[in-house]
């Protein structure tokens, strides 16, 4: 049923960013080919008919994806609970004037429920955006910033704690913080707007 299914999509909310690195990072293994592979994905590849997978998280540029595919896995869910609750509380008697105007599925999608939805759509891109812009636990544990898989906030730990560098630390900080402020004040912008 739907509930069980937005349960699943929900699920990997629950898990920290450490956890579901850890999990996929599990799905990503890979061992030399002289050995079985154990990775989920390599094992998929193989059923598939490739005889030798590729090293998943060494591999530039795949490895920014399948680290991006963790990043959505986990967000999928805080997406999918906002905008659905955004579109239920749609009223009835909009969408019944929408289809005797003879809007039916994508066109009633895209010309009613987006614009009914918009400012609830900007929260949510808002937040993504904001949580990708300072992604630092899927990085930091799958990878560790290696294989040209670094960002800003990893980079700004590394030259914070690992090699004491706090000037160039607190400049990455700064770099970060000025990111993300344009995004949070064109979020309060939309919203005053929607209110007004």
């Amino acid at each position: 049923s739907q509930a069980v299914v937005k349960s699943l999509i929900f699920m990997p909310m629950a898990i920290s960013f450490v956890g579901a690195s850890i999990i996929w990072k599990f799905v990503y293994d890979y061992r030399d080919p002289s050995q079985p592979q154990d990775g989920l994905l390599s094992q998929v590849v193989i059923a598939l008919g490739f005889k030798h997978p590729p090293n998943w998280i060494s591999s530039h540029p795949l490895n920014n994806f399948l680290l991006m595919v963790i990043m959505i896995w986990v967000e999928t869910g805080f997406a999918m609970v906002i905008l659905s609750a955004a579109i239920k509380a749609i009223p009835d008697d909009v969408i019944e004037a929408a289809r005797v105007d003879g809007a039916y599925g994508f066109r009633l999608f895209r010309s009613v429920q987006i614009p009914m939805i918009r400012s609830t759509l900007i929260v949510v891109l808002t937040t993504v955006m904001i949580a990708t812009l300072k992604i630092f636990d899927i990085v930091r544990t799958v990878t560790g910033g290696n294989f040209g898989t670094n960002t800003l906030s990893n980079d700004m730990y590394s030259k914070t704690f690992v090699e004491f560098n706090y000037g160039r630390g607190a400049a990455l900080a700064v770099i970060i913080f000025v990111a993300v402020v344009p995004l949070l004040i064109y979020t309060i912008m939309q919203l005053r707007k929607e209110r007004a």
